[in-house]
């Protein structure tokens, strides 16, 4: 046959699907796309939380009294942050949303209150912040309560606690922040590791060079078996995404909608991270240099990019490092997709993080990479 006549499209399907058929067959890439994080997922989602101590952003009440002991205490506690949204629109929307804990007021009591307490604190919130309210409140009354034992002893209380007004609006899980990690996880893991062992034992077992004895061009090489990897980890996100749906009732606010952007946003992703198996496939000399290689890209991003916890429970001089990192923009853009109600357009700054990332990766990838 010709190489006129000689069709690429058919010859890199004919590799696609002979490496979904590998992989679906392969235990180990079953193992950690699916098993991995769907037990991570019910480890944390009943351990409760979203791992680390909660961090509370409050916002001071406009009018509230500054010059008291209460809130020169809430300031000096690291996991308290007072946060200023820009207006009364921006705070609602917070509140619907969760990324706020509440608005709290803290006053002076009134001349003609006849209670002992010189203030009164009121706080109010809404249910999307459920998580954070089981602790805030008691956490509240146990700095109130220090004032009353160190500082003013003899007086019955410092200051009184009104109760919390709590709008209900849409549930926060805990699922809702533990599934964007996990599939993050599970394409991070997938990307690196899958492709640096697939393209190294490509060159190690001679296939890629018995595909040079054929017409297929080496571009069609490398895209029908980065086309399987792409099929099948998408496979898994729909799994993943399913199963946390269904069972446990993760958030996808607009429904289907919700499902397609949020698969567009994993293929996106997905993409970006082959990328650094492409690399790693190259500068390793031997299957065993694989893993290091591959745990000095994955493993900071497992710990640091918001994966099992919020950045915001780090020290502030280790967050900006948090905010260099491709998967924190993944599980960022997940969330305010999947609970928030965002759509792909309202996630353009995230989506462009993850692409410089893609630029730069593939522009040292295109430089290593090796065929032999």
């Amino acid at each position: 046959m010709s190489q006129q006549q000689y069709n690429q499209w058919r010859a890199m399907l004919a590799i696609t699907k002979g490496g979904l058929k590998a992989m679906l067959r392969s235990p180990s890439a079953v193992l950690f796309s699916i098993a991995f994080p769907l037990i991570f997922i019910l480890v944390f989602g009943f351990i409760g939380g979203n791992g680390g101590a909660p961090v509370y952003k409050l916002v001071l009440k406009p009018g509230s009294d500054t010059a008291n002991q209460v809130y020169a205490l809430l300031k000096s506690i690291p996991n308290v942050r007072f946060v200023q949204p820009a207006g009364e629109a921006e705070l609602e929307s917070d509140l619907v949303k969760g990324r706020i804990t509440g608005v709290i007021a803290i006053q002076k009591a009134s001349p003609t209150d006849t209670s002992s307490a010189p203030f009164q604190i009121s706080f109010r919130s809404t249910s999307a912040s459920g998580d954070k309210l089981a602790t805030f409140l008691p956490f509240l009354e146990n700095v109130v309560g220090k004032i009353d034992d160190v500082k003013y002893p003899d007086r019955p209380t410092y200051a009184n606690i009104n109760a919390p007004q709590i709008t209900e609006v849409r549930k926060y899980r805990t699922i809702d922040f533990i599934l964007p990690g996990q599939l993050g996880f599970s394409l991070l893991s997938a990307g690196v590791f899958g492709v640096a062992f697939l393209f190294f034992n490509l060159r190690q077992t001679l296939v890629l060079k018995r595909f040079y004895a054929t017409p297929i061009k080496r571009t069609y090489i490398v895209l029908g078996e980065g086309l399987a990897r792409v099929i099948f980890q998408l496979m898994t996100a729909v799994v993943i995404i399913g199963i946390g749906h269904f069972a446990f009732k993760f958030t996808l606010i607009n429904g289907w909608l919700t499902f397609f952007e949020i698969i567009i946003l994993s293929f996106l992703a997905l993409l970006v991270f082959m990328g650094f198996g492409f690399i790693i496939s190259s500068v390793a000399k031997n299957e065993s240099s694989i893993p290091p290689f591959a745990n000095l890209i994955t493993l900071p991003q497992f710990l640091l990019a918001g994966t099992f916890f919020s950045i915001d429970v780090f020290p502030s001089w280790l967050q900006p490092i948090c905010r260099i990192l491709p998967l924190t923009y993944f599980n960022d853009a997940m969330r305010k997709i999947a609970f928030e109600g965002a759509h792909l357009t309202d996630t353009l700054f995230e989506i462009g993080v993850i692409a410089l990332w893609g630029i730069i990766v593939y522009a040292v990838a295109v430089r290593v990479f090796k065929w032999e």
